[in-house]
């Protein structure tokens, strides 16, 4: 990682940061964290052939929380000169000098922060010019449109490239930090034959070299559109529902959310006094792997310096672990999981099936593959989803399937999950195959 690629070094960083904590202890405080972070990407959009947007971005920031026994002040800048640190810090000061104590306050326990920071090989720098850029995205797009002349227009291609690099520190002597990349692929477009439809792909990875080529995602985006041409609505049944692998993640995102320290303490989860309860069908385990070479939501510590671990969160179907960061755990009466700032690589093992065998285990139901709405309560876990889809009679799909809504509650739905594919996609901290739910309400006609 060079400085020309970064305004600042990571050397710079460390010493940015350092200052801040000096500052921070002279001005009387018992306790300071610090996170200083830079950024920039590129991103490129072309529409029905034609460029339509080129972006540059370029952030930097930084953030400090002091302490004053336990109360708290927490001011941030996006300015890093000298005098624009010294004023985040007073203010960070004055803040915490006339607020109510908390007893949960604090930093991180010292025994829980990483003592080894393993390269997790998180950072992959994409040489690409804006011409190579438009021109992938071009292609990307007239591969979906090649896929059927029924495809005539584009919400686009875009093809995007960030960088990032960050440290935080603490007054407890922690200080680390690392560089960063993500990159991706996308493109949506609109088929008509007798009714519009549209449909999209994408790919992400932290190296460029491991993302589906350009071509392969136009593809992709032009023949799921292609498929839900003809899309008929059906009358209101109760059935099992495939979710298909990109919307599946879904699921397991309002388990975190359920199992998170605010949601607890708070009493706004469904599955509040869950830990070592069954919550799922007994063959269902979901592991985080914190600690996956290039993995997209791998990390070595969490936001407070925290050291991550793998871990079982679910085990033969029980709830094995919450999602804490130290406030919530203190105000739980628990320890931090390493999950100060959200969830790292969480997979669901497959049960063996790929995609046909799911049809065929379901036999006559609803797959799923695009869900509209918001209509998910986190307190009760009733759940009620417009949707899309195609419907499927004696393991084979029939015809696509629109206007439908899917509903039940998330407790009942995790209990009867009967199955969950091989075809597992990595496109963000959730990765799992398709998931089939042996029965729900499915609204239509």
């Amino acid at each position: 990682m060079s400085d020309s690629r970064f305004s600042y070094s990571i050397e710079t960083l460390s010493q940015v940061t350092r200052d801040i904590l000096n500052q921070a202890k002279h001005s009387g405080a018992s306790a300071c964290e610090a996170e200083v972070s830079l950024g920039f990407g590129q991103n490129v959009s072309v529409r029905r052939g034609e460029v339509e947007t080129i972006e540059y971005s370029r952030d930097k920031g930084l953030g400090v929380s002091v302490y004053f026994g336990q109360k708290r002040g927490h001011a941030s800048t996006s300015d890093l000169a000298p005098e624009a640190i010294r004023d985040t810090v007073a203010a960070a000061v004055s803040i915490a000098r006339y607020t109510a104590s908390d007893e949960f306050a604090g930093l991180a326990d010292e025994d829980l922060l990483a003592k080894e920071i393993p390269d997790l090989s998180l950072y992959h720098p994409w040489d690409l010019s804006v011409e190579r850029a438009i021109d992938l995205a071009k292609e990307c797009e007239a591969a979906a449109f090649a896929v059927d002349k029924r495809i005539e227009n584009s919400e686009g291609a875009s093809v995007s490239t960030q960088e990032a690099l960050f440290m935080y520190g603490n007054s407890l002597g922690f200080l680390a930090g690392y560089p960063s990349s993500r990159h991706s692929v996308s493109c949506a477009v609109i088929a008509e034959d007798g009714g519009m439809q549209r449909d999209y792909w994408y790919s992400s990875r932290r190296d460029a070299s491991d993302l589906e080529s350009a071509e392969a995602v136009g593809r992709k985006a032009g023949e799921r559109t292609v498929r839900r041409l003809g899309a008929r609505k059906i009358k209101t049944t109760e059935c099992p529902v495939l979710f298909e692998a990109p919307i599946a993640s879904g699921l397991i995102g309002h388990l975190v959310g359920a199992v998170s320290g605010s949601s607890l303490y708070r009493k706004s989860s469904f599955l509040l006094d869950s830990l070592g309860q069954p919550i799922f069908a007994p063959f269902v385990q979901i592991r985080e792997l914190p600690h996956i070479p290039k993995g997209l939501a791998s990390s070595p510590f969490d936001n407070e310096g925290v050291a991550t671990h793998a871990r079982d969160l679910v085990k033969d179907g029980v709830l094995q672990g919450y999602f804490l960061g130290s406030y919530s755990a203190r105000k739980l009466g628990m320890a931090s999981t390493g999950n100060a700032g959200g969830n790292h690589n969480l997979i669901l093992e497959s049960s063996g099936q790929d995609f046909a065998g799911l049809l065929k285990m379901m036999n006559t139901g609803l797959v799923v593959t695009e869900l509209l709405g918001h209509g998910v309560n986190p307190v009760t876990g009733d759940y009620s989803r417009g949707a899309a889809g195609y419907w499927v009679e004696n393991g084979v799909i029939q015809y696509p399937v629109e206007e439908v809504t899917i509903a039940g509650n998330l407790r009942d739905m995790f209990r009867h999950i009967a199955a969950a594919g091989t075809d597992v996609l990595v496109q963000g901290s959730k990765q799992c195959g398709s998931v089939l739910v042996e029965k729900m309400t499915v609204a239509g006609d």
